[in-house]
């Protein structure tokens, strides 16, 4: 994971060549430029600890912060202060978050809407959009249950009227009802609605909305770093030929290719 931060340092030094042709950088001089740049582990645990804690696993956290030794803290009043300084979130709504968020990943999201309104009624009225998807979701699992005329129903007297006032709520009010045209709902063009990716997609709209409510930063800083990672990866690739990170879970350097 440390080299994830390493890459705009390296390519800067690249991209202002001269030369024409691709600078060939061998595998012991890219690995040597890493060891040059320290990344503390402070900074790595606060990483870890920012997407851990953006992203509701709070017994995760808490474990990871036991085994790192980040902080040794006993007190629960402590514990919510380690959170604050680290994340810049509460513990406390953390736990309701998660609970939100499990619920709509259960499928249940009648109760992921009565739990998000419990914690801020404002932020479903303020966001058209996100209540529009999660009222989707809700015809989704309805479908998903074979519930096909509560599913019309609903469709008609809930999503059709907020698709009458938005063009794309409609475009998705009718890819997500085309489902029930179909007998292997599965296999049909839309039939990744019914995929549990779908619940993430959801959960994690919701969750964004629910920190940017708290004045916290609504996505994990780690993806955020991979995204950079790539993004520069692919500018250094029209300059030079060098060791390459090609998959992200391991992370593991590619021989370049010359």
């Amino acid at each position: 994971m440390r080299r994830y931060g390493l890459f705009s340092s390296l390519a800067q030094s690249v991209f202002f060549s001269q030369p024409m042709s691709k600078k060939v950088i061998t595998r012991d001089e890219w690995e040597r430029k890493l060891k040059d740049v320290k990344i503390t582990k402070e900074d790595m645990n606060k990483l870890i600890m920012n997407f851990l804690v953006t992203e509701g696993y709070v017994d995760t956290a808490e474990k990871f912060r036991i085994e790192s030794g980040t902080e040794r803290i006993l007190s629960l009043l402590l514990k919510k202060l380690f959170f604050c300084l680290f994340a810049g979130v509460d513990l406390a709504t953390i736990t309701d978050r998660m609970a939100v968020k499990q619920a709509l990943q259960s499928g249940n999201v009648e109760d992921a809407i009565e739990k998000v309104n419990d914690l801020n009624p404002t932020i479903l009225d303020t966001n058209p959009q996100l209540y529009f998807h999660l009222q989707q979701q809700r015809l989704i699992e309805l479908i998903r249950s074979g519930k096909i005329e509560e599913a019309l129903e609903f469709a008609q007297e809930e999503l059709a009227p907020r698709g009458e006032e938005n063009q794309s709520f409609l475009e998705e009010l009718e890819k997500t009802v085309a489902l029930l045209v179909f007998e292997d709902v599965k296999n049909c063009p839309y039939g990744d609605l019914l995929d549990v990716s779908q619940r993430l997609k959801t959960a994690s709209e919701l969750n964004a909305a629910i920190l940017t409510s708290q004045s916290h930063e609504k996505d994990p800083k780690l993806p955020s770093l991979l995204k950079k990672l790539i993004w520069t990866q692919n500018q250094l690739d029209e300059k030079a030929a060098y060791p390459k990170i090609n998959n992200l879970t391991t992370a593991a350097l590619d021989d370049p290719a010359v």
